[in-house]
């Protein structure tokens, strides 16, 4: 048998440290988290700011350092610092040598890089080696051209190389979520099929537990199943809420992608083991014949100022969809030729799926949130544009307005709140690999 134990579905998030402590009175044989995701959207791979504080992130790599010491087994980080850019895998790296010291750990670092450079998606591009995966467009040098940062996701490989070398703790760039986890059981020569579902439910941490909460969870890995229970006594793994993770971000229910193969998922059978375990059993690994890996890569399109303001005009909002398109044109017209780009959110109608509403809200509210949002290709020009958008907001007359002025109520002051740069993705695409570990260097520090 082999035990992974999970704290949290994202490193930064949060666990019960009672919940870490009872994991730990299992022994499991590694502590593996992952980092990071594409979910928070462009911005952290574009700037290389991590997605959690210092201070957070700090606070729970000691906790993890100081139980993985302890027991005398590794620590595995995938997707550092959110993104996995390369300076998030040394923003990462750091923060671990200084526990390490404070500890008085002596320990062997990897740092695993995920960085891919433009020529060689170029390279691979000349040979056909690229295809989209869900971007909706082919990648081409005017592409490669706005993209500031790409990485890939890495498979289980690089991982396993790092603790075949005998790293205490791996620090990984960007990795497929599931498969960081999986890492150690794969290389230890688990099923790499029954390891991969495992870390895919585990990689969310207790998400897979009733009640649901970034915290710890356990898996644990035999021969032809595992069986998964929530570190802390307060919760407990269900039939309903382990399938349900099963189903958890995919497409298509019975095939689970990742670098290198797929998990088929059609055999799959769950069973209740006691009041707080599930038995997972029947996953599959299908190779492909073709090794690739997904690439994500963004570029700067522009710079970010809001506005939020709250309308309780009646005659506002029954003429609002009106005013906020004619703002939205005076402002284009007003700063051209330069290129301002508002945008609205109207919260308390459909302002959370917008146009994918399947209830739509067409008035009758009393009270509504408005949030204003103007992109530039400068902070001073989206703020000038969008200060003279909510401006005439305010100010604007229509027929059969009952006030003179103060259409809107503005919650902060100053009212237009510069938000910086601005990230899109430009890749989002698969790319061969020449092998699991070509595009993945990997260094050792001892520390």
């Amino acid at each position: 048998m082999i035990s992974v134990l999970t704290p949290t579905g994202t490193l930064g998030y949060g666990f019960d440290a009672q919940a870490l402590a009872r994991g730990m009175r299992f022994e499991p044989d590694v502590i593996a988290v992952d980092a990071g995701s594409t979910d928070p959207g462009p911005a952290y791979l574009g700037s290389a700011e991590p997605l959690c504080s210092r201070r957070v992130v700090k606070g729970e790599i000691a906790q993890l350092l100081r139980s993985a010491r302890g027991a005398g087994i590794p620590l595995v980080i995938g997707s550092a610092g959110g993104s996995g850019r390369g300076e998030l895998v040394d923003w990462t790296a750091d923060i671990v040598r200084e526990v390490a010291r404070e500890q008085g750990h002596r320990i062997r670092l990897a740092r695993i890089y995920a960085d891919i450079s433009r020529e060689r998606v170029e390279w691979a591009l000349a040979r056909g080696e690229v295809e989209d995966f869900e971007a909706g467009f082919a990648v081409t040098r005017e592409t490669l051209d706005d993209t500031t940062a790409i990485v890939a996701q890495m498979g289980w490989e690089p991982i396993a190389e790092a603790l075949d070398a005998g790293a205490h703790v791996v620090v990984a760039g960007r990795a497929c979520d599931d498969l960081a986890i999986a890492a150690y059981p794969i290389a230890a020569g688990a099923d790499i099929g029954l390891a991969t579902h495992m870390g895919k439910i585990l990689e969310c941490g207790a998400f897979s537990a009733e009640p649901f909460a970034m915290d710890v969870m356990l898996g644990f890995l035999h021969d032809d199943h595992f069986v998964l229970e929530p570190g802390s006594l307060g919760r407990r793994a269900s039939l309903k809420s382990v399938a349900a993770h099963s189903l958890y971000e995919r497409e298509n229910p019975f095939l689970q992608r990742g670098p290198g193969g797929s998990v088929d998922l059609s055999g799959c059978r769950f069973e209740t083991e006691g009041e707080r375990r599930v038995r997972v059993s029947g996953a599959r690994f299908l190779e492909d014949s073709v090794y690739r890996v997904k690439l994500e890569g963004a570029g700067l399109k522009g710079y970010r100022t809001l506005c939020m303001a709250g309308i309780r005009c009646p005659t506002m909002i029954e003429r609002l969809d009106e005013l906020l398109e004619n703002a939205r044109r005076k402002t284009v017209e007003h700063f051209a030729p330069d290129v301002v780009t508002p945008s609205f959110r109207v919260y308390g109608r459909n302002g959370v799926m917008a146009e994918l509403e399947p209830t739509p809200r067409n008035g009758g509210a009393h009270e509504l949130g408005l949030l204003m949002d103007v992109t530039a290709a400068t902070q001073e020009l989206a703020r000038a544009a969008c200060h003279f958008l909510s401006g005439h907001l305010l100010h604007v007359a229509w027929p059969g307005q009952v006030n003179t002025s103060g259409n809107l109520a503005f919650p902060y002051s100053p009212s237009d709140i510069d938000a910086g740069a601005v990230y899109e993705f430009t890749i989002y695409h698969l790319m061969t690999a020449e092998s699991p570990t070509e595009l993945f260097p990997i260094h050792y520090d001892d520390v």
